[in-house]
């Protein structure tokens, strides 16, 4: 016996599913770390990168400024220009304190300190040079513009220029990084689509053949089934025949005699008002009618008229039967050329024929029935047709009986098809097809009714 797959699929399935989770989990990581990335790095960088552009800006602007108060006559004084230069201070302030709030994570402290420390420079010395310039001290003043100032200022503005481009610098990076995972999750996923697409073929392959290996082995059963069916209807068939020979041919004999010798016994010189003649004749009554219940129920065990005359004939002369032993009125008719149908597939018939009036009999409550036969030059058709109750809408029949599953039996053996239909109150139709061959197909011979019966009255 071949074992379930069950457990096997059970397992790929939950092989499956661990994929698909660990490849979740390890998706989700990326995305986390992109999202991280982003965050921290990038836009970091670009906030920060503003306010040292702003920076910058500044610096620049103190440059100019520095210019025109180089630039500006001996006569005006350097003071009068310290009123521009706090308002750059302050702004200059309040721009490098939100970007050492904001500065990015990547940048050391020390590159945080030397900024710090270049701005610090650059005020203390332009304090001290407004201050030189407040006592009147217009010469000494330039001279520290000129020999410590500007180089301050040039100093603040590399500084600023270096935090730029090393905020470039890393926002290139995290560019190439983020392109990098972009494009290891799109090979990851290339890579978890084939090897599911793989899984997936592998288990329908599988599955293919785990079917096929089911499918076939049930067809073996099936056929093991059908012969072991075909077998056990042979036998039924072959006791029943056996039985019937035997009722026939052994009891009947044996109560012919007893009703010969029963007959000569009344002969043999017993007066007329005798009550031994009157005895003698009940008992040879009772042997006669015990004798036609023989052989009746032999025919019905074996209806000889089936090997004799085939299966119209046979259906023709028990419908005759079935309407006296039922009370049902049966009607027979047939269609198309009847041909002469013997053998194992005239008993099949006529057994699912019987077996469906004697479910009309019990089942239906209608008193009467039609049997009809429909010959073609390939096929055969029969129907037996009650007018009862039927069955309600939807409403399968009692499978537990065995009457169902045997004319279903065989109808498989005689390679047809058998169809049950009913409806309530319109009654129940059993329909079998059956295929002809060609040796089964010939004209059936048609005997007189006079003769018929002699040849029938002789089988008896």
């Amino acid at each position: 016996m071949t074992k379930s797959p069950t457990v096997r699929l059970l397992l790929g399935l939950l092989i499956t599913l661990i994929a698909i989770a660990a490849f979740s989990s390890y998706s989700l990581y990326q995305l986390n770390g992109l999202r991280r990335l982003q965050t921290d790095t990038i836009d970091a960088n670009r906030h920060d990168s503003l306010l040292l552009i702003r920076i910058q800006n500044d610096v620049s602007t103190i440059g100019l400024r520095l210019r025109d108060m180089m630039q500006a006559p001996a006569s005006r004084s350097i003071a009068r220009f310290q009123a521009g230069f706090t308002g750059l201070e302050e702004d200059l302030m309040q721009a490098l304190a939100l970007e050492t709030a904001l500065h990015p994570s990547t940048r050391s402290a020390e590159e945080q300190a030397k900024l710090l420390s270049s701005v610090r420079r650059f005020w203390s010395t332009a304090d001290l040079v407004f201050e030189t310039a407040s006592r009147g001290q217009e010469r000494e003043a330039r001279a520290i513009a000129t020999a410590e100032l500007f180089p301050r200022r040039s100093d603040l503005a590399a500084n600023v220029s270096h935090l730029l481009e090393a905020n470039n610098l890393s926002e290139a990076g995290a560019d190439t990084k983020i392109a990098r995972i972009y494009e290891g999750a799109q090979q990851d996923i290339y890579a978890f689509l084939t090897a599911t697409i793989l899984a997936i073929l592998g288990t329908s392959l599988y599955l293919i053949y785990s079917n096929r290996k089911m499918f076939d082995q049930i067809e073996s059963l099936s056929s093991q089934r059908r012969v072991l069916a075909a077998k056990l209807i042979s036998v039924q068939e072959e006791v029943l025949r056996s039985v019937s020979r035997e009722l026939h041919d052994e009891f009947g004999q044996i109560l012919t005699a007893v009703g010969a010798m029963l007959a000569r016994a009344e002969k043999k010189g017993i007066p007329a008002d005798s009550p031994l003649r009157t005895e003698l004749s009940e008992v040879r009554e009772i042997t006669h009618a015990t004798l036609e219940k023989i052989r009746s129920l032999s025919q019905m065990l074996h209806p000889a008229v089936i090997d004799d005359y085939g299966l119209a004939r046979a259906l023709e002369w028990y419908t005759e039967v079935f309407e006296r032993q039922s009370g049902l009125r049966t009607r027979l008719t047939i269609h198309g050329d009847p041909v002469r149908i013997t053998g194992q597939t005239a008993i099949h018939c006529f057994r699912i024929a019987q077996e469906a009036l004697t479910n009309a009999a019990k089942h239906s409550g209608s008193d009467h029935a039609a049997v009809e036969l429909l010959f073609s030059t390939d096929s055969l058709h029969i129907n037996i047709q009650d007018f009862g109750r039927g069955m309600a809408q939807g409403k399968k029949p009692d499978r537990r009986g065995l009457g169902l599953i045997a004319m279903r039996e065989r109808a498989e053996l005689l390679n047809g098809t058998l169809e049950l239909t009913s409806a309530p109150n319109a009654g129940t139709t059993v329909s079998l097809y059956i295929p002809l061959r060609r040796d089964e197909a010939a004209p059936e011979r048609m005997l007189a009714g006079g003769e018929e019966q002699e040849v029938l009255s002789a089988r008896s």
